[in-house]
């Protein structure tokens, strides 16, 4: 089957997507959420960057897993130079690299999934992308910085560096995360049709 035309105008607004979800998180990751006590656990960041896996699974599903990834790339690129502006070098780095991993992970299993429940294909894409994703950054980003590697309980249990108790709890957002944007990702669908359906209409 034909596929529609895809020009570099098509991706524009994905690409923008994802540079200002990743630059948001990137400088939202640095400052924690003090209410309920969660200063020591949780950071902002956690609540933007799930949107990324969002942008990306849409472009897959829209424009299939070449545009996804080229997205994936330019977004990479915009995001690295925000950040870097933004946040600090190490910060910019860190998010460069694991947001490379996450999201060409999740691009690879949501094409491997797309055929089957409609819902299958997001989610384990994002659990999968977001697990990765989180150990990349939170290891790159901060251990062995000693304001980061404070003890610190988790869980109110183990005491475990600053750093890692953040990630635990980063991934736990990102968890729920996933299953919340399957709503968007749902209602969305009649609108986004598959591009293996463009060219039949």
């Amino acid at each position: 089957m034909t596929r529609e035309p895809l020009t570099a105008g098509g991706l524009a607004f994905p690409v923008a997507a994802m540079a200002l979800v990743v630059a948001a998180s990137n400088v939202l990751v640095q400052h924690p959420v003090e209410a309920l006590g969660l200063g020591d656990k949780l950071t902002w960041g956690a609540f933007t960057y799930p949107l990324a896996f969002l942008v990306t699974d849409l472009t897959n599903r829209r424009f299939g897993p070449a545009a996804a990834r080229r997205v994936v790339y330019c977004g990479f690129a915009l995001a690295v130079a925000l950040s870097i502006w933004l946040a600090t070098p190490r910060i910019a780095l860190a998010s460069g690299a694991a947001f490379l991993v996450g999201q060409l992970l999740d691009v690879a299993v949501f094409s491997k999934l797309r055929r089957l429940a409609w819902w299958r294909a997001p989610l384990a894409a994002g659990l999968i992308g977001s697990a990765v994703d989180t150990a990349l950054f939170f290891s790159l980003a901060f251990a062995g910085d000693p304001a980061m590697s404070e003890p610190v309980a988790l869980f109110g249990l183990a005491q475990t560096p600053l750093w890692a108790s953040l990630a635990t709890y980063d991934f736990v957002v990102k968890v729920a995360g996933a299953f919340l944007l399957l709503a968007p990702y749902g209602a969305l669908m009649n609108v986004i049709h598959p591009y293996e359906r463009t060219a039949a209409g």
